[in-house]
């Protein structure tokens, strides 16, 4: 019988690692069972994806402020001048990070099409077709010196290493590997094979935040761990760096991973109980029953009842951006949510329309949670 072609990463489970796991398993627990009003817990996703998008492209060489980020997240400013690139590139990871988030509520399966439809919408927008894998070499050098900082996989050798990478993680799953681990090592060769001629670190990022929410460590989207990442970065370089040599095939491609590993779970752990601790400041004693018009909602009305906590009235313009959907989706959209009854038109004019909640739902709108 003729074995598949599939990935064989090279490392250890280390006590740090054991340890960081345990850790994060114990963070989610508590996380997963604390009791937040709904439009607060909203409100801190939103918050988090803000900081994730600003802080992941800011790696990048981003030079939008967290401010000047979320101005055009919410559609407040579409362009500065001079860095029409940074403004499209937060759009674009934005929109990115929200279909992750739709695929992993989806159980979506991690092929090859996933990753080249998710690097379309990074570099080019939502509504760009799957990126074709780059047809030649890709060399990575420092910004200041010019020296080569690594050299990856030749461009014709690219398609199989893909194939063999997304084959490991699908087989992962099945053999019941940690979420955590699969995504640390995901994160990694994605970024070691560098299968685009720009864009690999922001979808790395992205896949990784895929297959920790898929497979249950999304921590109802209170963390980011870009901006984790951000925060040290030469950690976060130093980590990737496994081996001495700059060239994937002078050591790279064999090397031990598991001082990766450690770096990306004990980090993760870190943020974990940093989402425990923020949840907890609104911890309640039990859990008490969701009411039955919240039940009703569903993943996007959430997400937009969560804008109340912050205003009084919405416009489509601002659901749009927070969905990242079409206008015409979204006015169709809100106009069967009016239907339901849990949104009400505030203002019916075609140039200035906005909504509210209806009476029975300002109840649970609830208040900004101090950050």
């Amino acid at each position: 019988m003729k074995k598949s072609n599939i990935w064989v990463p090279v490392y250890k489970i280390s006590p740090k690692i054991a340890r960081a796991l345990m850790d994060i398993e114990a963070a989610k627990t508590i996380v997963e069972r604390t009791a937040l009003p709904p439009a607060a817990e909203a409100e801190l996703r939103r918050a988090a994806r803000v900081r994730s998008t600003h802080c992941s492209t800011r790696i990048e060489g981003n030079h939008l402020t967290l401010k000047e980020a979320q101005e055009v997240i919410e559609d407040k400013k579409t362009s500065f001048h001079g860095r029409e690139r940074d403004t499209g590139e937060v759009r674009n990871y934005w929109n990115a990070l929200l279909k992750v988030e739709e695929w992993a509520v989806k159980k979506a399966e991690f092929t090859e099409d996933l990753i080249k439809r998710l690097h379309a919408i990074v570099e080019k927008g939502k509504r760009s077709k799957p990126t074709p894998y780059r047809t030649g070499q890709n060399v990575i050098k420092d910004s200041a010196s010019g020296a080569v900082v690594y050299m990856p996989p030749e461009a014709k050798e690219v398609p199989k290493l893909m194939s063999e990478m997304a084959a490991w993680v699908r087989q992962a799953e099945r053999s019941g590997m940690p979420g955590p681990i699969i995504a640390a090592l995901a994160h990694y060769q994605f970024v070691k094979i560098h299968p685009y001629y720009d864009g690999n670190g922001r979808t790395a990022r992205l896949l990784a935040t895929f297959l920790l929410q898929r497979d249950g460590y999304g921590l109802r989207g209170f963390f980011s761990m870009e901006e984790s990442h951000a925060r040290d970065l030469q950690a976060y370089y130093t980590s990737l760096a496994v081996h001495k040599h700059h060239n994937y095939h002078g050591g790279r491609a064999q090397a031990d991973l598991t001082g990766w590993l450690e770096y990306f779970i004990t980090l993760l752990a870190v943020v974990f109980s940093g989402a425990r601790d923020e949840a907890a400041k609104y911890a309640k004693e039990g859990i008490p029953l969701e009411p039955e018009p919240l039940r009703r909602l569903d993943r996007r009305a959430r997400a937009v009842l969560g804008m109340f906590a912050r205003k009084d009235t919405i416009t489509a313009q601002e659901v749009a951006a927070a969905l990242g959907l079409s206008g015409r989706m979204v006015r169709n959209i809100l106009t069967a949510w009016v239907k339901d009854g849990w949104l009400v038109v505030a203002n019916a004019s075609n140039r200035a329309r906005a909504y509210r909640l209806s009476e029975i739902y300002r109840k649970f709108a609830g208040n900004n949670p101090k950050k």
